[in-house]
């Protein structure tokens, strides 16, 4: 071999594929056709999207036509004008938020995406020129929905070539729109941190588009952010082809020009009829630039987070022999395993003798009190209402059967592993056991201890451990144990003996070196996958249940890591409770660390119930003797692998046997439910389980407890809280500068249109990016709330009363940064009145959105579908809002919903609260009072301040309401 390897390699004798030349598979043309179809596909499975998109935009376009109803729109003077404006400013804001889905769309995507990229299965090109491409014809079609349906309704110009000028207009504007959310979600690759950006961006391109803010009053240190607002260039463009009509080629007196170029220039925008074709060429510029921009983001941009394990402090895990079959033969344990075949096969008053002697000698976790509970079912059966697919393929049943009558016992200081090949029903005979299924019909016998099962009292002295491991990303390991213990002990335990016991918990779990460590988000931080088990399983442990269920706890763990976790089983099955485990292919070490086998075919029958015996060998006699032909195992052979490949359905077609009639025949059954015949008697002496309260803790504990954790959560929880305070704080300062010392000036409709501008701009943006950025938090948050409702910790209404109050303090901070830095840079009028009102208005605007985007995650399944929801209701609350078009101009027909709208009431109580009860005389128009001005043109009266104050709580607590009711009411975790 050393002389073979002395020789240098002929390389004309290798063969010429045998190394890879090709950075990619495939060629260019290949890669982007593979993408492409792939787009096609997942655009076709979330055509929810794009339908309920079709629907937002007719609603609005429905809204906008019937607002501004060419029957109620005069021509006549500058005012009428500024109606104009105001609808085609709605249009191309529209247009803007249709975008914004694209960011939640992108950032969805994302994580496959990277994972590909990295693998080099396609260049970042490749995958992002079709989610451009074929996202146009779709706004082919949304653009000329909106069309048809406002243009010739509106009574814009009808002149054929500026109906499809404006066409083309905003179709460019809606491509230029989607580039840009798709660059921020591929720049922010995190959904709050990518609402952050998109909300900013938003507010620069909207303040900065000519129309809250008119050129004129641009600061200079502002004016580039006017020039590079892709937002101005449509806005001119729209405006100058609507206003150089034929309709509003009108004389006004005392002036040369028209009315059009009158009114275009009253905004401080072009009136020139090249800068149509300027907007239209700036719009294609930064489409194209925003896409580039997104395909360099994918190229160069890594993920935000690693998944990565925390490493324990000490290095004990490190010295661990994990061969648990070796340590379930050692001397040290010989007693325990003796007792565990005593207590499978013996009466049940020696079981109980040796659950006292093991809890005599075993006092590791058991510094509380606990009493053991055997569980029984007979003939348990599980159906579901027939699916439609299946009733399409012939199916005459009206329920599908998932489990047809099982029965057996599950006893304290037993292990038992529930297995079955995939569709067997293990999983849901576990569900239906803990009560856990949230539909179908349930039918039998389940017995704890001799007495029948009432959910209500069994959720008080069971766990459930599911197979995926949700927690609070942003406590501590031991925070959670904490929690966990405070909710599910009973009111007598204080809390010194309920943390003794929570460290009791954690030695016998062996979290120690993790209790500071946060939890994290599976996958992308905290907790490795086996440390995530370790504490699901201490989770329900601090509860001191007697009974435990345990779904897959080893799915997805590597040996190690799952002999860890099966050490952590044992060691709660020896403090004597009940412990059953679905188990799905398991090595021989963790499948002999069992005691008892109950085994299931597809189908939902049980074949097998009974103990495994030493090395397995009850369950292996049984089977190589229950029928003729069956293979024998060989020695070394996993017993698990062997007994699922021997009872599969092949193997009952080849040795034409059904494993369920040999159980059901066989001796083993009777002695099963003899067992279950003894065990559904109750023992003298004891009584029903009963409770006094339907949960462990009393409600205001549960308020307070909460509380607690949604404070450790929000203080963790920078990349929410302090991203949403600097990005207030900056938005504050950027506010100041652009309408810089515009808030004393009050002598023309030009100075008040400002002043209002900025409140518009802040309450809409702030507002927005506020309801934007709670919704992902809220959504993580209530897949915890799940679980821990499921095991009866707490009601509904403590967790709302957490989840709102902690909003509080935050958004008070957040308010009364943004009021101070605002007030002093923009001028409004120093007096302790109107700043307290200024506030007032600023803190429970932004509470009420908060609880809005709150309340739209709690209604809907899933945070992404809530942004769509939300979305479409910003939009009528944007027109609606008194500023783009004023409450007298609104036909009489729609003024109803200006009342039910609260941003109209926030702009009016701030407008009002700072100028309505100004009497100084205004140059323009006519020498009117401010007063009177800002009564005439939008019925504000600063009497009605008082109406806006109290209206304003009424939504906040009606959003706190729906939010609180929805939770209660709504499950979107189907079992």
């Amino acid at each position: 071999m050393a002389d073979e390897l002395a020789t240098p390699f002929d390389k004309s004798k290798s063969h010429p594929a045998a190394l890879s030349t090709e950075r990619y598979g495939v060629n260019k043309k290949e890669l982007l056709k593979a993408c492409t179809s792939r787009e096609y596909l997942l655009m076709k499975r979330n055509s929810f999207v794009y339908y309920f998109k079709l629907f937002q935009l007719t609603s609005l376009a429905l809204i906008s036509m019937t607002l501004f109803l060419r029957t109620q729109m005069d021509r006549n003077n500058v005012d009428d004008g500024q109606v104009y404006i105001g609808a085609l400013f709605f249009t191309v804001m529209t247009m803007m938020f249709n975008g914004m889905s694209e960011m939640a769309l992108t950032i969805y995507k994302l994580p496959v995406f990277y994972k590909q990229r990295d693998l080099l299965f396609y260049p970042a090109w490749a995958y992002a020129l079709p989610t451009w491409i074929l996202k146009i014809p779709i706004s082919f079609v949304e653009v000329a929905l909106w069309i048809v349906l406002t243009y010739y309704e509106i009574g814009l110009d009808p002149n054929i070539i500026r109906f499809l000028k404006h066409y083309l207009i905003l179709l460019l504007e809606q491509q230029m729109a989607s580039g840009l959310f798709r660059f921020i979600g591929g720049l922010g690759r995190d959904m709050i941190v990518a609402n952050t950006f998109g909300s900013f961006a938003l507010l620069i391109l909207v303040a900065l588009g000519g129309f809250v803010l008119s050129r004129e009053n641009v600061k200079k240190w502002w004016i580039w952010g006017y020039w590079t607002s892709p937002m101005m260039y449509a806005q001119n463009a729209i405006v100058v082809n609507e206003f150089r009509g034929h309709q509003w080629n009108k004389p006004v007196a005392n002036s040369s020009e028209t009315l059009g170029v009158v009114v275009i220039k009253s905004r401080g925008q072009f009136a020139d009829t090249y800068w149509y074709w300027i907007g239209a060429g700036a719009l294609i510029g930064f489409t194209i630039l925003f896409n580039f921009a997104f395909t360099l983001a994918l190229t160069y941009l890594k993920p935000f987070g690693k998944s990565q394990a925390v490493k324990p402090d000490d290095s004990e895990d490190d010295k661990i022999n994990v061969e648990l079959s070796e340590r379930s033969v050692s001397s040290s344990s010989k007693g325990n395993q003796a007792r565990r075949r005593s207590m499978s096969s013996g009466s049940s008053s020696t079981r109980a003798d040796a659950i006292v002697e093991s809890n005599e000698n075993k006092k590791k976790g058991m510094i509380l009190p606990f009493e053991p509970h055997s569980l029984t079912f007979d003939d348990v059966s599980y159906s579901v209402d027939m699916p439609q697919e299946m009733k399409d393929q012939g199916a005459d049943s009206d329920r599908l059967v998932l489990l047809k009558g099982v029965s057996g016992a599950f006893r304290p200081g037993v292990l038992t592993a529930l297995m079955g090949v995939s569709g067997a029903g293990k999983t849901t005979l576990m569900d239906v056991l803990a009560g856990r299924k949230t539909g179908g019909y349930i039918e039998g016998d389940i017995k704890i201890s001799g007495y029948p099962k009432k959910q209500e009292t069994f959720a008080r002295i069971s766990g459930y451990c599911e197979q995926n491991d949700i927690h609070s990303p942003h406590v501590t390991v031991y925070e959670s144990l904490l929690y966990s213990a405070w909710l599910r002990l009973p009111g007598e335990v204080n809390s010194a003996k309920r943390k003794m016991f929570v460290e009791e918990v954690m030695e016998l779990v062996e979290l120690n070196p993790l209790r500071a460590a946060l939890v994290g988000l599976p996958g992308i931080n905290g907790l490795s996958t086996e440390q995530r088990k370790r504490l699901t399983i201490a989770v329900e442990l601090v509860a001191n249940p007697s009974i435990i269920f345990m779904d897959e706890p080893t799915s997805g763990l590597d040996a190690r890591a799952a002999a860890i976790v099966m050490r952590t089983v044992r060691n709660t099955v020896d403090t004597g409770r009940t412990v059953v485990c679905t188990i799905h292919q398991p090595s021989i070490d963790i499948f002999e660390a069992f005691d008892e086998l109950f085994l299931m075919k597809r189908g939902g029958q049980e074949i097998y119930v009974g103990p495994l015996g030493r090395h397995s060998s009850h369950l292996i006699s049984y089977f190589e003797e229950s029928a003729q032909g069956v293979s024998k195992i060989t020695d070394g052979y996993n017993p698990a692998t062997w007994m699922l490949e021997v009872s599969s359905s092949s193997q009952e077609m080849m040795l034409g046997v059904d494993f369920a009639d040999i159980y059901k025949n066989s001796e083993l059954y009777k002695r099963n439910k003899a067992l279950i015949a003894e065990l559904n008697v109750p023992h003298p002496g004891t009584q029903d389980l009963h409770f006094d309260t339907q949960y462990s803790q009393s409600f205001f504990t549960q308020c307070v407890a909460c509380l607690w954790k949604q404070h450790r959560s929000y203080w963790r929880n920078t990349s929410y809280t302090a991203v949403r305070f600097w990005f207030t704080a900056f938005i504050a300062v950027m506010f100041g500068t652009m309408f810089w010392d515009l808030g004393g000036k009050k002598s023309s409709r030009a100075d008040l249109f400002n002043a209002m501008g900025s409140m518009y701009a802040a309450v809409i943006f702030l507002g927005v990016q506020n309801a934007s950025s709670v919704q992902p938090v809220v959504a993580v948050e209530r897949t915890v709330f799940y679980r821990e409702k499921a095991a009866g910790m707490y009601s509904a209404l403590p967790y709302a009363f957490g989840q709102v109050a902690i909003e509080i303090p935050y958004i008070f901070k957040q308010s009364v940064v943004y009021g101070v830095i605002v007030y002093a840079m923009i001028g409004f009028e120093w007096t302790v009145a109107k700043f307290l009102w200024y506030t007032f208005f600023m803190y429970f605007t932004l509470f009420y959105f908060t609880l809005y985007g709150m309340m739209t995650v709690a209604v809907t399944p899933n945070h992404n579908i809530a942004a769509i929801v939300a979305s479409a209701f910003y939009g009528i609350w944007n027109v609606f809002s008194g500023f783009l078009i004023p409450r007298p101009s609104i036909p009489i027909w729609w003024r109803w919903y200006y009342w039910v709208c609260p941003v109209a009431y926030s702009l009016y109580g701030l407008l009002v609260s700072q100028f309505g009860d100004i009497k100084e005389q205004m140059s323009e128009p006519d020498n009117k009072s401010v007063e009177q001005f800002l009564d005439d043109y939008f019925g504000f009266k600063h009497d009605f301040l008082g109406v806006c104050a109290a209206m304003i709580l009424v939504f906040t607590g009606l959003f706190a309401f729906i939010f609180a009711f929805s939770i209660k009411a709504f499950n979107f975790q189907r079992r």
